[in-house]
């Protein structure tokens, strides 16, 4: 009958165990014994130490029915290897070394063999120190895995179960996991892991996959993300902050002197007027500054903390306002539209101090906020010292203040602002924000 060859081709270990015979340099064909079994064993780990993906390639004889199936992988001949050489791009480790000091920890997961991985992990700057292998791997129970996972950096020889159970057991331990892949056998892992990612020339099954697909096969892309994610969150927090102290604080200021007063303490249109005049600055929060040193640690979303922080400084503020009421009654004798200018302007004052103040972890003099959070704040703080003594402030109910109830309402904002300084710093500290 016709005579047809059967090849095939892949871990070596598979290729071994289905090959009896083996192929010389000469082309002569000799049974698979001990001596040539180790001579293939010993080239194999020769080259996989120097970086090589390898491999197995074997063939036989076949005649007769045209469709092979799997028991046919018998008896074959072992032909040699196919090297294949992927080193990793210039500039890698130093991206690496980026990722790390934002406090990202790195771990290669791969179906390479372990020689092949570490020689990898060796030129990008991964330690392969506890490596693990698949076959190790599937003696663990999952709670063992979660604990060898946390400490280990490098594993190798990995199918892609064990790649979806690696990434469940870096999640069980506390640990929001990010994960890159780009081929079929990924899929598990990515859809396994908090963040799955994966390139544009990726196969469709991985970019379906993913959450966030780069367009760019750069590490530095990764590094970049991670830094405008922790300035967005950053930021928003800030807003949070201000927005919920303020309104906590205003909350119970409103609603205590109105069971004292013969008249509203603010009329509705004031009140609107605060809220735009506040929200001119807070608008700008997104294009504000964060500080280096926040940017380097992981941030989780904390509603303890912010509950925290709305109480503490919404009951200073509170306290702040009871006092600027206590004044403006029985120190100046102010009547209706006096008092409501006066609490308007303290208002709006307290609240942009606030908000130049709690922006940052540091004493507020050595971080810069934005050129547009700066300029919108001065810009908010100077119409509602302007607005009372113009015409237009008439149409909300305001009207000029002497110069020394003015000279009161600054400095009760620069007594409240250097309790807030002193305060925030406390705070954080304490929260090791």
């Amino acid at each position: 009958g016709q005579l047809d060859w059967m090849v095939t081709k892949g871990a070596l270990s598979s290729i071994m165990e289905v090959c009896s015979f083996a192929e010389t340099e000469e082309g002569k064909v000799e049974s698979m014994g001990p001596d040539i079994r180790a001579a293939i064993l010993q080239q194999f780990e020769q080259q996989s130490a120097s970086g090589f993906r390898i491999i197995g390639v074997a063939w036989k004889n076949v005649t007769g029915d045209p469709v092979i199936n799997r028991d046919d992988e018998k008896d074959m001949i072992f032909s040699g290897f196919l090297l294949l050489e992927d080193p990793p791009k210039p500039g890698v480790a130093g991206s690496i070394q980026q990722l790390e000091d934002l406090g990202v920890t790195l771990k290669i997961i791969t179906g390479d063999n372990r020689l092949a991985a570490k020689h990898l992990a060796g030129e990008i700057g991964i330690s392969s120190e506890g490596m693990m292998t698949g076959e190790e791997i599937q003696l663990l129970s999952d709670q063992a895995l979660a604990r060898k996972a946390m400490h280990s950096h490098l594993f190798s020889e990995i199918d892609p179960q064990q790649k979806e159970r690696l990434i469940r057991a870096l999640r069980s331990g506390g640990k929001v996991v990010g994960y890159l892949g780009d081929g079929i056998n990924d899929a598990p892992a990515l859809n396994a892991a908090d963040v799955g990612i994966s390139v544009d020339t990726a196969v469709d099954l991985a970019k379906a996959a993913a959450d966030i697909v780069l367009l760019e096969k750069k590490l530095e892309v990764l590094h970049q993300g991670i830094l405008d994610g922790r300035k967005t969150y950053l930021n928003t927090l800030k807003y949070i902050f201000i927005t919920t102290s303020a309104n906590f604080g205003n909350m119970f200021s409103l609603s205590g002197i109105s069971l004292f007063l013969r008249w509203l303490p603010l009329l509705p249109v004031q009140i609107l007027l605060i809220n735009l005049l506040s929200d001119i600055p807070a608008l700008t929060i997104a294009s504000d500054r964060v500080d280096e040193e926040q940017l380097k640690k992981p941030k989780k979303w904390d509603i303890k903390l912010i509950r925290r922080f709305m109480i503490w400084f919404g009951i200073q503020s509170a306290v702040f306002d009871y006092l600027t009421f206590g004044c403006l009654l029985w120190i100046f004798q102010t009547g209706e539209k006096q008092f409501q200018t006066g609490w308007f302007v303290e208002s709006v004052l307290t609240e942009i101090v606030v908000l130049l103040l709690i922006r940052t972890n540091r004493p507020v003099l050595k971080s810069r906020p934005s050129r547009w959070l700066l300029a919108t704040s001065l810009f908010a703080a100077t119409a509602t010292l302007l607005l009372p003594h113009i015409a237009p402030g008439a149409l909300f109910g305001l009207e000029p203040l002497p110069v020394q109830l003015l000279i009161f309402l600054l400095s009760i904002t620069c007594l409240y602002a250097f309790l807030v300084e002193y305060s925030k710093q406390r705070f954080f500290r304490r929260a090791g924000y």
